[in-house]
């Protein structure tokens, strides 16, 4: 049973409708900014996700308000930090990027507004993700005398390539939703009153289908990029026999032969 509360101090919980979980970074003040204890509340989440996803299949993480969906790090409350202090903020942060990395249930991003710094990171961190046409991108830490630290470096040239991830981040200038599209970053573009609706008719797809064999492919893929070629087949193939003996693979096919929608129970 999943045992994630019900409420957060700085997120909020949304299930609009069965299998689908919306994660809401919830401090429109400040444009969603993650302090400490938004970094506590979103890692917490994303273990709990790990060691215990109940029945979320699919999970849709924005922004609460219509201007931002992340600030990134709120640079108020670091304002004065000491080098210790920041640090072991900075090691909370790491932490809830590392969770998210390896929550099993799928992450679609929808970016409501601007996503700077570590919001452009969750963006990054996510599965994929679509965005509105109002939304903003970049990694502004090299203007602020640092660089990215929550995976920025390692996704976001996964995403858009080598090239144009360094131009973004060693520049630290911002960039609209049709460019985010155009280099990769995002994959699809919605007018702002279609983008939640537009995500969730994807994460309802999603969790329509096997969740073992979604999860379990989800990890193929990931690790597509952390192998080599044959090494990453033969990982597939050893996710691919977790789901020989499951009922969902008798039920998927079952469901086929009698032209009706299968009823997946995740077993």
């Amino acid at each position: 049973m999943n045992l994630l509360p019900e409420s957060f101090e700085t997120i909020e919980l949304e299930r609009p409708e069965p299998h689908v979980l919306i994660v809401r970074l919830n401090r429109p003040e400040v444009r969603n900014a993650m302090n400490t204890q938004m970094g506590a509340d979103i890692k917490q989440i994303w273990e709990q996700m790990y060691v215990d996803p109940g029945d979320t299949r699919c999970i849709i993480l924005t922004g609460a308000g219509d201007k931002a969906f992340c600030a990134g790090g709120d640079l108020k409350q670091r304002n004065n930090m000491t080098d210790e202090q920041w640090q072991q903020q900075h090691a909370l942060f790491e932490r809830g990027m590392m969770a998210m990395m390896d929550c099993p249930v799928p992450i679609i991003a929808a970016v409501n507004g601007s996503a700077f710094g570590g919001g452009c990171e969750f963006v990054c961190g996510a599965d994929f993700a679509y965005a509105s046409t109002g939304a903003r991108f970049a990694l502004t830490e090299t203007s602020l005398g640092i660089m990215p630290g929550a995976m920025g470096t390692q996704n976001l040239p996964r995403a858009v390539g080598v090239r144009r991830a360094k131009e973004i981040i060693l520049t630290a200038t911002p960039f609209g939703a049709e460019e985010a599209f155009a280099w990769g970053l995002v994959n699809k573009v919605c007018e702002p009153d279609e983008l939640i609706p537009a995500a969730l008719e994807t994460a309802r797809r999603i969790a329509g289908n096997g969740p073992i064999a979604v999860r379990q492919a989800k990890k193929s893929v990931s690790m597509s990029t952390q192998l080599g070629y044959h090494t990453g087949y033969l990982y597939e193939i050893e996710a691919y026999n977790r789901m020989v003996p499951t009922e969902d693979r008798l039920e998927g096919v079952r469901a086929f032969n009698e032209k009706r929608k299968p009823d997946f129970q995740g077993k």
